[in-house]
């Protein structure tokens, strides 16, 4: 699958983003409902069995017509491992802190997929010197200090294991992404993933013998089996999908970047079901993480403009 032209509007790439950003937005808020219910190895093991299974299919009619390349087993080695830990983290951290927050504390995870963006790719080592990207991270970097430091809770000492777990959960998406760019070019986005889920459910499998209470899923009541299988199929199969696509018609980082919308989408729902509220400052600083990440947009589909000086 080619890269679209700088000039030209990608459609497919456009409502991947999109969708990408439904399905993420919804996965916080279930996994912080399961955490009444379930441990996290029990819960990340049961989410990703419904993400398993919802691809099985697809996969088994791939393979019976020998449309599944050989090198993907070995090539989603390295993203398996890294979207394993990943999940780990990211189930963990709702056990100390509130879905709200923790998609903006997610949101450094850009950081590190732009770092890792300019040293694996050298086309896209131009953004660091078009005007409007620079503008685009400064905006992001005010934004995001400053929905993070006026955040009430974000002092209190049952914050910091969160904190520290959260932004641990960053710079492995850093490295999840740039290792999905790299390692399944060219590979079908849903036969990638569909690999790379039935890796990760074996080994969380073999790891709730040492981890986890299974037992607890046999007593849950029907939301919350309502909310695994909700949340496998659209926060970890649909959506894992779709962000392979959007990463390999756009830049790693824009891919990244354009994700910046959901800890507002997230707050917002959080505030009716769990009670959760953003302060006035947040909301602010928010709109200006936002506007820095619609700038890098725009930046990555005008690469013509006046560069800066280098040096």
């Amino acid at each position: 699958m080619n890269k679209p032209s700088a000039r030209s509007f990608d459609s497919l790439a456009a409502l991947s983003c999109i969708g990408t950003l439904v399905c993420w937005s919804s996965a916080p808020l279930f996994i912080k409902y399961l955490t009444g219910y379930l441990d996290l190895w029990t819960q990340n093991l049961l989410r990703y069995l419904a993400a398993c299974l919802f691809w099985l299919p697809f996969l088994l009619i791939e393979l019976k017509a020998r449309r599944v390349p050989k090198q993907v087993w070995k090539r989603a080695l390295v993203p398996f491992i890294l979207v394993t830990i990943m999940q780990t983290l990211w189930a963990a951290v709702f056990y100390y802190i509130d879905p709200g927050f923790v998609s903006l504390l997610a949101t450094t995870a850009f950081l590190w997929v732009i770092i890792m963006s300019i040293i694996f790719f050298a086309e896209e080592r131009r953004l660091l010197s078009n005007r409007l990207f620079s503008m685009s991270i400064v905006l992001s970097l005010v934004g995001l200090a400053g929905v993070i430091y006026f955040h009430p809770a974000f002092a209190h000492s049952y914050t910091i294991t969160g904190v520290i777990i959260i932004l641990c959960y960053g710079f492995i998406w850093g490295l999840y992404s740039i290792s999905v760019k790299v390692l399944l070019k060219g590979i079908d986005s849903r036969i990638g993933f569909s690999v790379i889920s039935i890796y990760t459910f074996i080994t969380l499998l073999v790891g709730i013998l040492f981890k986890g209470e299974l037992h607890k899923c046999l007593v849950m009541p029907f939301w919350g089996w309502a909310s695994v299988i909700i949340s496998g199929i659209l926060g970890i199969a649909v959506g894992h999908v779709l962000y392979y696509v959007s990463i390999r018609r756009l830049s790693a980082a824009t891919s990244s970047l354009t994700q910046l919308a959901q800890p507002f989408i997230v707050a917002a729902i959080s505030f009716f079901i769990f009670g959760e509220s953003l302060t006035i400052l947040q909301w602010v600083f928010g709109i200006v993480l936002v506007a820095g990440s619609a700038l890098a947009i725009v930046a990555e589909k005008t690469p013509d403009l006046p560069e800066l000086p280098i040096g």
